[in-house]
Parts: structure tokens; sequence; C-alpha cells
């Protein structure tokens, strides 16, 4: 039999039980309305025609077929069983209100198999036959009809009925509507990313960046305000802030700690534009200083600060912190937007760089493993004087070892990561600890970190770019040492690789692959990379983000380390 007209080989028990207790009610009902046991025919005629459609619920012709029968049967039914009633003395046709309730059995089961359509046809059927058997019946010399209690009770149950049907009908809409309002968590992330690079591509710039979104920020508040210096700072966790973006001068070096006692932190906690007459760096000796800081606030959260400076007693007043708030109040959705893009994509590089290192570990490592082993095998069987296949297979298995030792460290430097509690000097300093024992190279490490931070997306881009060089170094250098210099003060940093190998012929950063993709790590995040001879021998691959620090600055942490 076609899928289409497959039948269930049981009926469901609920739903026998259901016209059973059904069946058994009206019953119960006629022989209380007629006191005739005769009368009881009409509900195993009912039984008969329901049975069909017990038995086979989904068949596309029987099923319905099936229903039609007994809502005939059921008007015919209630038609004559109020007759009789009203004969035995029952006032006026009120005996159809016994046998009328297992209209609701055929009903429910077309809005439990959403056939409302069905049920619709089913009442009018159903009223249809009450007014045929009602208009044929005799009572009392007249048709049945022209009792008002046969047409009030039949009237009533075919309004609850309805009722129910529409029920029944509104209820599933309002449940397919929430369910298309809550489509799966993957289906959802596609559409929001999909409707994410339509938006981002229709931006000024077409970029999402948040250093670029800051400083397209701050030249338009110059247009409207006084600043002889200005940052847009961020938060980076732990009570501190980074600057995304400044102008002006070439550096300031900013209070960017929330528990200080600033006009920052009290913007910061307040949400409301703050004006000072001191200067917000924590190294500026200049005389009249006016500061503004207007937060940034998305919704509820505050997602950023804009700190403006002036050398010049009330240089805000009101009037030109209305027009600057103006500005600010649209840019913190861009700026929010920005930042929420930047940290996807740095959860998405994390995952596929963790998903690299599995396939790695679990494929190309196992099987050169296995290699290994047959070789360990083969020379174990080497009995004769085959002096000459002994050697070839030692130095096969070297050639191996050294793969599977490239294989780890490239799962390595895969898993390495700017822990935001140890700084990105110290995972620099790990790393080349790391390569420098595995290369044979005896590292020296110089570590001037300062306290504050540097945004995550650019400190990531900065250890990718020193993991480079240092694997440069220890692969094609056949150097001895290697001098790492890291020197971070936001917004300036500097990372220095140098070795005392033998040089590279050509410095030009498109000359091979590995300085190409440094030097697109350092172009993304506004930096320099610079590629120079070292004297006496060697190369010297530095990245530069910034201007020069200045040396009166407080610094977190300063200690040359060597090994």
């Amino acid at each position: 039999m076609p899928a289409s007209t497959a039948t269930a080989p049981h009926p469901h028990p609920l739903a026998a039980a259901a016209r059973l207790v059904m069946l058994a009610l009206i019953a119960v009902l006629t022989l209380f309305a007629t006191h005739d046991v005769a009368q009881l025919w009409w509900i195993a005629l009912l039984a008969v025609a329901g049975l069909p459609s017990l038995l086979a619920p989904q068949h596309r012709l029987v099923g319905p077929l099936s229903r039609v029968a007994e809502v005939v049967v059921l008007g015919l039914a209630a038609s004559h069983v109020a007759a009789v009633a009203s004969i035995g003395g029952t006032v006026d046709g009120l005996g159809a209100s016994a046998v009328l309730p297992y209209l609701a059995v055929p009903v429910t089961v077309t809005a439990l198999r959403r056939r409302f359509r069905e049920g619709a046809a089913l009442l009018v059927v159903t009223a249809a036959t009450l007014l045929v058997s009602g208009a044929v019946t005799r009572v009392d010399g007249g048709p049945q009809l022209g009792q008002a209690g046969y047409l009030a009770v039949c009237a009533q149950w075919l309004i609850l009925a309805a009722l129910g049907l529409y029920a029944a009908g509104t209820l599933h809409r309002v449940m397919a509507v929430r369910g298309e309002g809550k489509p799966q968590p993957y289906a959802e992330a596609t559409r929001l990313l999909t409707q994410l690079r339509t938006v981002a591509r229709q931006l000024p710039g077409a970029t999402l960046d948040p250093g670029g979104i800051s400083e397209h920020l701050l030249e338009e508040l110059r247009t409207v305000a006084r600043a002889d210096r200005g940052a847009v700072l961020s938060a980076s966790g732990g009570g501190r802030l980074v600057v995304l973006a400044q102008a002006g001068v070439d550096r300031v070096d900013w209070e960017t700690t929330l528990d200080a006692d600033s006009a920052i932190a009290d913007a910061w906690a307040t949400q409301q534009a703050t004006t000072a007459a001191r200067s917000q760096s924590r190294s500026h000796r200049g005389a009249e200083v006016s500061a503004l800081i207007i937060p940034l606030v998305a919704g509820v959260r505050t997602v950023g600060l804009v700190v403006l400076e002036a050398d010049a007693a009330q240089a805000y007043p009101p009037p030109v912190v209305s027009q600057v708030t103006a500005l600010t109040r649209p840019a913190a959705l861009r700026l929010e937007a920005a930042l929420l893009f930047d940290e996807v994509r740095s959860l998405a590089t994390n995952e596929e760089r963790q998903r690299l290192a599995r396939e790695i570990h679990d494929g190309v490592a196992q099987e050169l493993v296995m290699v290994g082993y047959g070789i360990d095998n083969a020379l174990a069987t080497v009995f004769d004087d085959a002096d000459e296949t002994a050697e070839a297979l030692r130095t096969l298995r070297g050639e191996v070892t050294r793969v599977i030792q490239e294989l780890r460290l490239s799962l390595f430097e895969l898993r390495s990561e700017v822990d935001r509690q140890g700084g990105l000097a110290a995972a620099i300093a790990e790393y080349a600890r790391t390569v420098g024992a595995s290369g044979g190279l005896r590292v020296h490490l110089s570590l001037d970190e300062s306290t504050a931070r540097l945004p995550a997306a650019t400190e990531a881009e900065l250890l990718r770019i020193a993991q480079e060089a240092v694997t440069n170094a220890r692969k094609h250098a056949g150097a001895s040492n290697l001098w790492v210099t890291c020197e971070v003060d936001p917004p300036y940093a500097q990372i220095e690789v140098s070795d005392d190998g033998q040089g590279m012929a050509d410095q030009r950063p498109d000359g091979r692959y590995g300085l190409a993709i440094m030097a697109e790590r350092a172009e993304r995040i506004r930096g320099r990379l610079e590629i120079r001879p070292r004297q006496p021998s060697g190369t010297t691959v530095a990245v530069v983000l910034g201007t020069s620090a200045r040396r009166d600055n407080v610094r977190g942490s300063a200690a040359p380390e060597g090994e």
C-alpha cells in the first residue's frame, strides 16, 4: 500500500478509551431521557460509524468518511431521541442534549490532527442533518423544528463545538509564530552574521575595526570642539581601559585605571558627561587645562569613553558639551558593534587554531609516530652485514624525529595565547624560551611592559608576528643566539627579534611568504614592520606600533632578562 494511504496497525489506546467513555456517557443520558432501552441502538450505530476512523486515522479517505458518517448518525439520533423524550413527557425537545455531547469526539480528532477545515465541514454537515431530520420528524402533529427547546439545544452544542475548533486553530497559529521566533542557534547566528556582513560593507570604509571607528569619531569631534589632545578608551577587563585611538600630540599617557580618583573613573561610573580643570594624562605638566570626558553608552552599558583636552580654561561650556554628546550618542552603538565583531572574530580565530591543532595531533603526527615505530622494527630485524641499509634507516629515523618535533612546535604556536593576567611580554617570552630550547638557541630576553594593556586583538597580532619571527630565525638563519626585545607602553609597543645567523639576501616584506604574513598583520593593527641586517651578522625583524614612549612614564615592570 502506498505511504499516503498507510493505516495504523492498531488503534491508539487513548483515542479508543475516549470514544468508549463518550459512548457510555451518552448511552446513560439517553436512558435517562427516554426510559427506552431500544434507543440504545443509536449508540451502537455511532460506534459502528466511528470504528473505521478509529482503526485507520491516517487514511486519506477512510478517516474523513468515517467522521462524516458519525456526524450524520449523530444528527439523526439527536432528532429521534428528542422526539421520543418529548412523547415521554420531557419539555419541548430538550432530549437532544442527551446525544449531542458526542459531537466533541469527531471535532476534537480533526483539531488534534490540525485539519481545521475538515472540522468546520463536519459542523456544517451536523447542522444540516439536524435541520433536515428535525423537519421530517413529527412531534404532536407538527415538525420538530417548531420546538424552541430542540433548536436551542442544537444551537448550543454547535456553537460550543465551533468555539472549541476556533480556539484550537488560534492556539496552533500562536505556537507556530512562537516557534518561528525561536530559530535554532546556528540558524540565528548565520542570519545575524549575514546581516552584519551586509551592514559592514555599507559603513564608511567598509570596516568594523574599533580603532578605525574611534579615529573617525575623534576627527568628527574636533570639528565642533577644541581638542589639543583626544582619545577613545575602551574596557579591557580587570578595571582598566585601553586606548583605541588618539589625536593631537604624538603620545599621551592617559589615565586608564577605573578605580583611580579621576574624572575618567567618574564619567564611567555615572554614565554622564564630566568636565575637569586638570589633565587626564598621568604625565602632563601643562598649566591651564580643560578636560571633557563623554561616556559612550549603548543601551545601559558603557562601552567606552571619549576624552578631549584643551590647553585653555573653560574650553567646554554647556553648548559645546551638547554638540559633542550629539555626535557621540550614535557613535556608541557603532563602537559596540565593532567591539562585538572583534570579539566574535577573536573567538572564531581561537577556535580555528584549536581545531587545526587537534587535526595535526590526531592526523599527521600520529602517522609519523607509527612510521617511526616501523623504522625501529626494521632496525631490529637487520642481522646481516647490511650496514648501508641500517645507516639509511637511522637517517630516516632522525628525519622523522625532526618532523615530529616541528609538528609539536606548530601545535604549541597554535595554542599560544596572550593571557589577560600575564600580558604580551610573558606570552612572547614563553614562546621564545620553548622554541629556542628545541632549536639549540641561546635566548636573550629584554622585557619592558607597562601595567596598562593594549586591546586584545592588537596583542594577539603582535604575538603572532613575534612567533613568526622567532620560528624563521630557528628554521632558516642557522643562528646560535636569539635576542628578543618587548617594550609595551600603550598605545606604543615595539617587538624586536634578532639573530646572529647567516642573514637574508632579500629583506623586503614581500620577498618570502612568512615575511608577507607578518607585514599584513602589522598593517592590520596600523603598525609598521622593519626588516634590517644585524651587524656583524644576522637579521633583525621589528614591529612598531605608535610613537616612541617617553622615559618619564611610570612602568609597571621593567626588568631585563637574559638566558
